[in-house]
């Protein structure tokens, strides 16, 4: 016969079961071990230890792994500054063999993104072909010495996105909806994340548009991180087998894991580390820029490593007329002037047509706008223009109060 002490045991154990207490994490997932200090600008931090880390140390773990994802904010040079210090790194480190990889572009600009890196285009005309002020539409001095670097050293550049018409139409139409042809350009699709959900709530929580309109949303972001890591899976597998690859893209697509990096690891092993950047000085002036949203509370770390800078402006942004412009027969037509603008002060007219600047003619918006930022506060142009079938030319000083 059994000892009977052991069935109110049994039972113990199982009423214990049945009422497990609620899981509680120990110390923080985002930042399991505090630093001994607040951080300040210039400091790196790495998230898994707590130690605030000497930038070559970063480098150094960089340096090992196939793919660097770098999650920036896009209009902070000093962002832009950690990338190029990153790639040069790289390239210092494993010369010939570095691939820099971009949400900028899309794979139908990749030729004229290898005509670049082999130094065969002018930057006008790289500019002028990809479309960037239509297609990206931040200044390139941002990323101009980041992509100089690579021509200069012949480093190839990857585009990564989707094309912005597939954007269009995945926002307004259901997946099943589609025509073939678009849902044939369709990467596998995963909508089902948790915290990519969470991200895209917490994002659109700060657009002025209503609910209905969030589906969209999330299956354009879902879209631009899965097309972003089949791209960069496409080319792992074929041209990238041995090479390192620096993924440029914002720090929403980057951090946690959970956007392209999760997402590229469903489709290939590979080693991978996250670096990302946090503004602790953000000036008056720029407090508009910041997304007024609540962040969830993720389960993981959001970096590897993080830096944290200052939100810093330009040092060279070029120059603004203040006008509204369009391309018509003979050079551009004025549609507007902005009130106050240098345009206004300098006697500009909405129906005057613009011809030519410093002697170069005037054919399309681009024309103007890349001249325009080749400019510095101080600088002065000569723009030529017709009004009522007369040639007028006015002499344009660019001061840095009206520049403001």
């Amino acid at each position: 016969m059994k000892p009977t002490y052991l069935l109110p045991l049994l039972l113990l154990l199982i009423s214990l079961s049945g009422c497990q207490p609620t899981k509680q994490y120990l110390g923080e997932p985002e930042l399991p071990y505090h630093p001994e200090r607040d951080p300040i600008i210039g400091d790196i931090l790495h998230l898994p230890s707590g130690f605030y880390v000497k930038q070559q140390a970063m480098l150094d773990q960089a340096n090992r792994q196939q793919v660097i994802f770098v999650g920036e904010t896009h209009d902070n040079p000093a962002a832009h500054r950690l990338q190029e210090n990153i790639l040069k790194s790289l390239q210092q480190h494993n010369p010939g063999n570095i691939t820099l990889a971009m949400e900028m572009f899309t794979p139908a600009q990749q030729p004229i993104l290898d005509l670049w890196s082999s130094g065969k285009l002018t930057e006008k005309d790289f500019l002028q072909q990809v479309d960037w002020y239509h297609n990206w539409r931040m200044n390139f001095a941002f990323y101009r010495p980041l992509l100089n670097y690579c021509r200069d050293h012949n480093i190839p550049l990857l585009a990564l996105n989707a094309d912005n018409s597939l954007k269009h139409k995945v926002a307004r139409t259901k997946l099943t909806e589609l025509t073939k042809a678009d849902q044939q350009q369709l990467p596998q699709m995963d909508h089902d994340d948790p915290y990519h959900r969470a991200m895209a709530e917490a994002v659109f929580s700060d657009h002025k548009m209503g609910q209905n309109m969030f589906a969209g949303f999330q299956r354009v972001q879902t879209l631009w991180d899965e097309t972003m890591a089949q791209s960069l899976a496409n080319y792992l597998r074929e041209d990238g087998v041995n090479r390192q690859i620096l993924v440029i893209a914002g720090g929403n697509h980057i951090s946690y894991g959970f956007g392209i990096p999760r997402r590229l690891l469903r489709r290939i092993p590979v080693s991978y580390l996250l670096i990302g950047s946090e503004e602790l000085d953000v000036p008056a002036d720029k407090q508009d820029r910041l997304m007024n949203i609540i962040k969830p509370d993720y389960p993981m770390l959001p970096y590897h490593f993080i830096t944290y800078t200052a939100y810093e402006d330009l040092p060279n942004p070029g120059v603004k007329l203040g006008i509204m412009i369009d391309a018509t027969e003979g050079g551009l037509l004025i549609k507007g002037v902005v009130p106050g603008s240098i345009a206004g002060q300098n006697g500009l007219e909405e129906g005057d047509i613009l011809t030519q600047i410093d002697q170069q003619k005037l054919k399309q918006p681009f024309d103007l706008i890349y001249e325009l930022q080749q400019k510095n506060s101080g600088d002065k142009i000569e723009l030529t223009l017709l009004r009522d079938s007369k040639s007028i030319t006015k002499t344009i000083n660019f001061t840095a109060a009206e520049n403001k």
